[in-house]
């Protein structure tokens, strides 16, 4: 009777300090649980985060006729555009991107450029697509349209409307632009000793996308926001001084036309080799005998279903390699890279194709299986950038760097060229998921050859610095110096918090899983992934949605203090911890006794529903030596010292006080 009536004192004690704090402090969790608005059913969306029985996109075919004059750096172009639409309104006009315009010396892009310069700048260089000519074929006229240019994106205007639900139209356009030598970090040019590699992306004009949650998305390319794209196919050809190889996106159609015999004995080989197989040696680069004889130019032909986007690169300086990729179900695919020949050791470009081959792999397995025909790597003056099918990445990279480069970009077929979400207003929805994907990936990969896994804490000293910025903030508008940690590291580390401490690995990827072949080859938003996660996992996560994607709330778990009934430690213990700020999580706690014995308890977030206090009852038989909270560290809680209790240094807390 006397231990309840000193447990019922103990509650009225802890409670009363518990109130009074919520009423001194307003850092309180109770906004945490409010409900999370993520948008009404709709004919297209469902609440559920499935696209609607009305769902629809648009839709774009390519056909591209493109000449390189490596004397100027010069592409002259001519594109055909086989516009769909699809919605349920008609269209009185059509808007363009044309992304290369981001190098107009007055570009808005240009103009915002930091002083000191930056990755997406490109000071003293003066480009652009010069446009030749533009007509229109639409229910039987072929005219010139009225247009207007709003920096990077061009307006079309129909004389008559393009029909809801199935109209067509046809766009031609000729063009030229010169390639930069720096792009962006997105397409450029490199100088090596047997010549120059270009890496050619943003190089036609591309349909904006019209869709049901903004109709035209039109916000302009200012360099760090990238692409949102309708899909389509691409059928389209590079022709090139006779010497260059030029590798691209999807599957080349004439390789008689422009490979030796030799090399395409060898590509055979590749199909059905785990192991790299030289297409072009590096003691062949530059040799005459290494490419067809009797043109002065080649005409290289590729053709791409299905996709968002092609990209593509070209050289004389290349080593070419490859081996198979092995998909589920017997399916295969190429792996292959070019690079120059200075780069060519295993201790660098060498082990390219292994890397492309280990990271497309492990993503069709833990994912859908990979689309297309071959997966390119190529080595160039871009850092890391990805397209449908080929990726370019820095030539310097080596060792541990090239491991992570070439999986990340490769890990971007998935997010966001198959799942294709809006880059330009969502980075995180590729970059952050991709990232997340990635630490999976490396810790397969050859054993975990190159993995160095951190704990949750990484990002502290940036959480609870005046830089933190939400992760829902769009790419241009995120500060200088903050665009790797809102958005890459923070939501892969909310995902990683979700998979391992949340959800649970399984049902998390069953969830992750569902939301990629529900929305492949379509437009996902953010409420889409949110509500299909909390749809196939059963789980409430509006707590976690607000706190850790919308906000930059910062989480504060303590123990507080420990009594034992009756001052008694053989008879029971009581714990009390505190949610000292807003961001709130479920907890996990490690309670040692002085007999040796230890325990993990584990609560759910819902300890924290009704205020920032709660106590646990603990069984305890000897005094408790040491209570942590978090003790493997899966939680970013910034101010792990008040996580741990110890008698001590309970007792030192006490005399502070006194």
């Amino acid at each position: 009777m006397k231990a309840k009536l000193l447990f019922v004192l103990f509650l009225s004690l802890m409670m009363a300090t518990s109130l009074h704090a919520q009423e001194q402090t307003p850092n309180t969790v109770q906004e945490a649980f409010l409900p999370y608005e993520t948008g009404k059913s709709t004919p297209y969306r469902s609440a559920s985060g499935e696209p609607g029985e009305a769902y629809w996109q648009n839709s774009a075919d390519y056909t591209i006729d493109a000449q390189l004059y490596p004397q100027e750096h010069k592409i002259e172009t001519s594109i055909t555009i086989d516009y769909m639409n699809n919605s349920p309104q008609d269209l009185e006009f059509v808007w363009l991107q044309l992304d290369q315009d981001l190098f107009e010396e007055d570009s808005w892009g240009a103009k915002l450029t930091p002083i000191g310069g930056g990755r997406f700048g490109n000071p003293g260089f003066e480009g652009g697509i010069e446009i030749n000519k533009i007509t229109i074929t639409h229910n039987g006229e072929t005219y010139e349209p009225e247009t207007h240019t709003v920096d990077t994106n061009l307006k079309l205007n129909i004389r008559e409307a393009l029909k809801a639900e199935g109209g067509k139209l046809q766009i031609s356009i000729d063009y030229s632009f010169k390639v930069p030598e720096e792009g962006s970090d997105r397409l450029g040019r490199l100088d090596t000793k047997n010549g120059v590699i270009y890496e050619v992306a943003q190089w036609y004009p591309r349909m904006a996308v019209y869709d049901d949650v903004k109709g035209w998305n039109v916000m302009p390319y200012l360099g760090a926001g990238e692409f949102y794209m309708e899909y389509g196919t691409f059928n389209y050809s590079i022709t090139a001084p006779a010497e260059y190889v030029v590798v691209a996106s999807g599957e080349l159609q004439n390789p008689g036309d422009v490979l030796t015999k030799k090399q395409q004995r060898r590509m055979e080989e590749a199909r059905n080799s785990d192991e790299r197989v030289y297409i072009i040696r590096r003691n062949e680069v530059g040799k005459k005998e290494s490419r067809p004889q009797g043109s002065d130019r080649l005409t290289w032909n590729y053709k791409m279903e299905n996709t968002r986007d092609v990209a593509w690169a070209a050289s004389k300086a290349f080593v070419w390699d490859a081996a198979r990729i092995n998909l589920p179900d017997g399916d295969m695919s190429l792996a292959m890279s070019v690079y120059p020949k200075e780069v060519a050791g295993d201790t660098a470009w060498g082990r390219s194709t292994e890397y492309v081959k280990g990271s497309i792999e492990f993503y069709s397995d833990y994912l859908m299986p990979y689309p297309y025909a071959s997966a390119i790597n190529v080595a160039g003056t871009v850092g890391g950038m990805e397209y449908p099918g080929i990726v370019f990445c820095s030539w310097q990279a080596k060792g541990a760097g090239l491991w992570g480069v070439t999986d990340h970009e490769f890990g971007h077929e998935w997010f966001p060229m198959i799942v294709g979400s809006n880059e330009r207003e969502h980075a995180w929805m590729d970059e952050g998921f991709n990232t997340f994907i990635n630490s999976l990936s490396t810790a397969h990969f050859n054993n975990g050859e190159y993995h160095n896994p951190r704990n949750a804490r990484f990002l502290n000293n940036w959480f609870t610095s005046n830089k933190h910025e939400p992760i829902m903030t769009a790419p241009d508008q995120i500060q200088d110096g903050n665009f790797g940690r809102v958005s890459y590291y923070k939501p892969a580390l909310g995902l990683q918090i979700l998979r391992e401490s949340i959800i649970g690995k399984e049902l998390f990827d069953e969830a992750i899983n569902a939301y990629v072949d529900r929305w492949a080859y379509k437009h996902p938003t953010p409420d889409d992934f949110f509500n299909t996660m909390e749809d196939v996992t059963g789980r409430e996560l509006d707590w976690f949605w607000r706190g850790w994607f919308e906000k930059t709330w910062i989480m504060d778990q303590a123990v507080d203090k420990v009594a034992y009934t009756k001052e008694d430690p053989s008879k029971g213990a009581f714990i009390r911890i505190k949610n000292n700020d807003k961001l709130v999580m479920p907890v996990k706690m490690e309670i040692t006794q002085k007999n040796g014995e230890t325990e993990m308890v584990e609560l759910p977030v819902h300890t924290w529903h009704r205020g920032n206090e709660w106590i646990i009852q603990h069984n305890s038989t000897s005094p408790i030596k040491k209570v942590v909270i978090d003790p493997n560290k899966e939680f970013p809680d910034v101010k792990p010292k008040n996580n741990i209790w110890k008698p001590d240094s309970a007792e030192s807390k006490s005399k502070k006080k006194n």
